[in-house]
């Protein structure tokens, strides 16, 4: 018999550094965290729009002896579990071992950064060789290693590496394992640190970012715009506490929502071009596991990366999947506020929506001012729209590069 998997915690690193409420409470009200960033690097200055995290101290969050060994990526990750653990009723400090524990993560691109500066001292200031904790650190497995140690987490510790849809996919992994009955709680989430002179100028290389300066960056991410120009990086990282509901319920913790499907397939077409037709399945899996018909679900948080080719390809996608509910379908993209995370995008899109259910509210696609016709058949909420909403069930997707889907859908407690 399947169990049901409740979520009993949440938590993330809010870019502007106050608290996921006001995160939460900003990405309602449409209030942009994209800033415009620039660096002096050789040979060409970067200056893009981007969410980064000025505010945020792993250090002075963690104390020096643990993030010595740890990239910003890992810092960022074991950060936004901490605050999950804790409002799910659990002690950070009990380091005993929890054999029903474990750690489900996401990233996509993992200590890339360690390893980008190691290189930059060899090259640039003649370093011979790195230091002896590069390796640790940037593992991608790094972030769910350190969490199960400080946590004292013995049950698995695993990575998932699928581009945007890392996170989501580690979520709904750790979802089938407590649903199996091999675990009784998990913390799932993802964490991404992609404003790297190497990783942005590859981005750059695909002409898909969206360009601005100090006025314009708030308001470079349009998804499902006529006007949009391309997506907007964003460094970050969010978690899940998920758990047997049965073991929630004995234990008397605080139960936000419940995660009742997932699906991942793969559209085996292209690399970089969405297929509707594969997203279609993934949506239409996702709601045959969660036992619901298309037309209970009220609010779906949708990839949107503000992107040309991937904004229509959704919708069309949304439009097939929901037939004639399509139109009543409330969708928005919160990547309009925050960015797009990389690997960490699913889970902090995850928080969202299980904030979004619990709170009674949908949160806007920021900068949409213009509808584009290839993204018309659905319920598009804008900033000044009414947002107040009984939300019942709600998805939340991840389209990654490579054609993989993952699509979690949640349920109001009961």
């Amino acid at each position: 018999m399947k169990r049901r998997v409740a979520i009993t915690g949440v938590g993330l690193i809010d870019p502007l550094g106050v608290s996921m409420e006001s995160f939460f409470d900003r990405t309602v009200r449409g209030e942009s965290s994209i800033r415009h960033y620039s660096t002096q690097d050789i040979p060409v200055p970067i200056s893009i729009p981007a969410v980064f995290c000025t505010s945020f101290n792993g250090e002075q969050i963690l104390g020096k002896q643990r993030t010595i060994v740890m990239d910003r990526f890992t810092q960022m990750g074991v950060c936004a579990s901490f605050d999950a653990w804790k409002n799910a009723g659990f002690d950070i400090n009990d380091k005993s071992h929890k054999p029903d524990m474990g750690v489900s993560w996401g990233t996509a691109l993992g200590g890339t950064r360690i390893y980008e500066q190691g290189l930059r001292e060899m090259w640039l200031n003649g370093r011979e060789r790195l230091p002896p904790v590069a390796v640790v650190m940037g593992m991608n497995n790094a972030c769910s290693s350190h969490i199960a140690i400080q946590l004292g987490l013995g049950n698995s510790s695993l990575t998932y590496t699928v581009a945007c849809s890392s996170a989501s996919a580690a979520i709904g992994e750790a979802y089938r394992r407590i649903r199996n009955g091999e675990a009784n709680v998990m913390v799932a989430g993802g964490s991404d640190t992609p404003l790297i002179y190497g990783v942005i100028r590859a981005w750059d290389g695909m002409r898909v970012l969206s360009p601005g300066d100090e006025a314009t960056s708030p308001n470079a991410c349009r998804p499902f715009d006529k006007g949009r120009s391309g997506l907007v990086l964003g460094e970050g990282a969010a978690a899940l506490i998920l758990e047997d509901w049965d073991h929630a319920i004995f234990r008397n913790a605080p139960i936000l929502a419940e995660l009742a499907g997932y699906s991942s397939n793969c559209d085996h077409t292209n690399l970089v071009k969405p297929d509707p037709t594969g997203q279609i399945a993934a949506i239409s899996l996702a709601l045959e596991d969660a036992a619901i018909k298309s037309q209970d679900v009220d609010y779906i948080n949708a990839h949107g990366t503000a992107t040309i080719e991937g904004d229509p390809s959704e919708i069309e996608a949304l439009r097939t999947a929901f037939g004639a509910h399509a139109v009543r379908l409330a969708v928005s993209s919160t990547k309009s506020t925050h960015g797009h995370l990389m690997g960490a995008s699913g889970a902090i899109e995850a928080v969202i929506t299980v904030l979004s259910i619990k709170g009674g509210v949908v949160p806007p696609t920021a900068n949409l001012i213009e509808v584009d016709p290839a993204c018309q058949g659905v319920r598009h909420i804008k900033v000044d729209d009414n947002k107040k909403m009984n939300i019942k069930s709600a998805i939340s997707n991840s389209f990654a590069f490579g054609g993989s889907n993952s699509v979690l859908v949640f349920k109001a407690a009961k």
